[in-house]
């Protein structure tokens, strides 16, 4: 059985909606995308180091999915990019539209029971990637395992929270933990 890690930059106030860019994601008039983006010497380093650096497959919403997609088969010379493009990818989607990257797969119709299955197959970790909308469904139906967060020293106000109101209660326990010497904290926690 393998387990689902989901990997997170989020604010001090726990945003977690467009790190890396501005036109990232605009819903709910949210205006402050790309609050990550002073921050990413360092931080990617240690993201690369803590938790891309053993093999993983990769869970997407088809949002997430898009952006990844339009970016990483392009990029050369970058071993991120190289196990990113090699590594299995799983796509939560109700759409018909083909899935362009290499190794993507459709996932659809009972997705807790899909997703499960993923789960109960021998293979290695299942890392989410953003999909802030395929969090909160995992999170209410608890098949989350691991959380990888990178919080950053930034309030943004309003935006997509890692976990809303809605999320259910859960004990975490600390793993790991780091800080980049811009601010920005790594902390892994694994299901208590």
């Amino acid at each position: 059985m393998r387990k689902i890690a989901a990997l997170t930059f989020v604010t001090l106030n726990g945003v977690m909606q467009a790190p890396s860019m501005p036109e990232e994601d605009r819903s709910g008039d949210f205006g402050q995308g790309g609050w990550a983006t002073p921050y990413w010497e360092g931080v990617m380093e240690q993201v690369q180091a803590e938790a891309m650096a053993e093999p993983y497959d990769m869970l997407f919403g088809r949002k997430t999915y898009e952006l990844f997609a339009g970016h990483w088969p392009d990029v050369d010379d970058n071993p991120v990019a190289d196990r990113m493009n090699r590594a299995r990818k799983y796509v939560v989607t109700s759409s018909t539209e083909p899935l362009a990257w290499t190794n993507s797969q459709p996932i659809a119709g009972d997705l807790a029971k899909e997703i499960a299955r993923l789960k109960s197959q021998a293979g290695p970790l299942l890392q989410i990637h953003g999909s802030w909308q395929l969090i909160q469904f995992l999170l209410a139906h608890k098949l989350i395992d691991e959380f990888r967060l990178w919080t950053f020293p930034v309030v943004v106000g309003s935006g997509k929270r890692l976990f809303d109101k809605s999320a259910p209660e859960c004990k975490l326990k600390l793993v790991r933990s780091a800080a980049c010497v811009n601010g920005a904290v790594m902390s892994i926690y694994e299901r208590g």
